[in-house]
């Protein structure tokens, strides 16, 4: 990528292709799995303390002060793949050839990924506490597609539906407590509406990814996108390596 200053200038800035920031989200998620379950949960075995006797533990063992540090930090780092979905998501819901493919693809690996994340974070087969997190990027594609129904129709009634879809988008996230599900559907409604006005996308975008502190560094990566979006993995790669990550670290946290 090539940027010209006011004085003719020039000067060349990286650039990143969809695949690039596929692979930089999925390595994100995959170290933020890692800190939430196999550090927090198997390490520290965070579930056995309340608030006041964890606080009392870290002061009196400085190892696990350190497993607490790091697992803190991993968790941070999730919340910064969070706009790399939302933004994936809204290009690949403009570029797919197939939106019934598209969906039901998404669907089947968020309805595949429950148990392993149950198993993950709960050491159960079968926990309502909270649901993964592409149950919210399901949600945000369906809500897509209302939104685009009704632009299609046009008129200002249409556009009071369009405000209603994301608002019962973000009432399905709430209910099944999705995985940053509040984020991915505002961060997904962000990119689809403000898609050609950079700017304002950008801070909006920034406002609510505020919501894991981390979320607006991602910014950068996405303004550095060169459109490119050509794989170089099979895209199925992406969708299988969420439930095995899952499963293979709920494996390791059962087991300490």
């Amino acid at each position: 990528m090539q940027i010209t200053g006011r004085r003719g200038v020039t000067w060349r800035v990286p650039s990143i292709t969809a695949d690039g920031l596929k692979k930089f989200a999925c390595i994100l998620v995959l170290l933020q799995t890692f800190g939430a379950t196999v550090i927090e949960k198997g390490l520290i075995n965070i579930d056995q303390y309340t608030k006041a006797g964890l606080s009392e533990a870290l002061a009196e063992d400085s190892q696990l002060m350190v497993y607490a540090g790091l697992g803190s930090v991993l968790q941070l780092l999730g919340g910064l793949a969070v706009p790399f979905f939302a933004f994936l998501l809204v290009e690949g819901f403009y570029h797919t050839s197939s939106y019934k493919k598209y969906l039901s693809a998404i669907a089947f690996f968020a309805l595949f990924s429950e148990i392993p994340y149950d198993f993950a974070y709960s050491g159960k087969l079968m926990d309502w506490s909270s649901q993964n997190a592409m149950i919210a990027l399901c949600i945000s594609l369906l809500m897509l597609y209302f939104v685009k129904m009704f632009q299609e129709k046009g008129g200002v009634f249409c556009q009071a539906g369009e405000l209603l879809v994301v608002i019962c988008a973000v009432a399905w996230v709430t209910i099944f407590r999705s995985q940053y599900g509040l984020c991915t559907v505002l961060l997904v409604a962000i990119f689809y509406f403000f898609r050609s006005r950079g700017v304002l996308r950008t801070v909006l975008g920034i406002i609510v990814s505020l919501l894991y502190i981390t979320g607006p560094v991602a910014f950068y990566f996405i303004w550095l996108y060169s459109g490119e979006r050509r794989d170089k993995l099979p895209k199925y790669a992406y969708y299988i390596l969420y439930p095995a990550q899952l499963l293979a670290f709920g494996v390791i946290t059962n087991l300490l």
